[in-house]
């Protein structure tokens, strides 16, 4: 008995749904939840002294902040322009891995 090939059927497209939507407002989540951390630091600094170490301290903070918004505004634009987005790019995804531990090294060292 042999068996028969069948014709491969067409794969239908793909139907995004609300899946960029969802993407694109985790994105403004975690911004907003980081713009709250640099609120926070920049408060814990200006109840302090002012010194050198906090003075680099929110400055770092606010660096990080930005390098953080730079990379979610330009990936909320990629999801928000393409009913089928490509996956992030790897440098995006250090950048904001970076960025995240990197605010929370400087919590532990504004706090400790």
């Amino acid at each position: 008995m042999t068996a028969s090939a069948s014709p491969a059927s067409p794969v239908p497209a793909r139907d995004p749904g609300l899946q960029p939507e969802r993407t694109r407002l985790a994105w403004r989540r975690t911004t907003l939840s980081c713009t709250v951390v640099a609120v926070l630091a920049g408060r814990q600094a200006a109840g302090e002294e002012i010194s050198v170490a906090s003075v680099v301290a929110v400055s770092l903070t606010m660096l990080v902040w930005l390098a953080f918004l730079w990379v979610a505004h330009r990936r909320m634009r990629v999801v928000g322009s393409s009913p089928s987005p490509g996956a992030m790019s790897v440098g995006g995804a250090l950048v904001a891995a970076a960025c995240t531990v990197a605010l929370a090294g400087f919590a532990v060292a504004m706090v400790g």
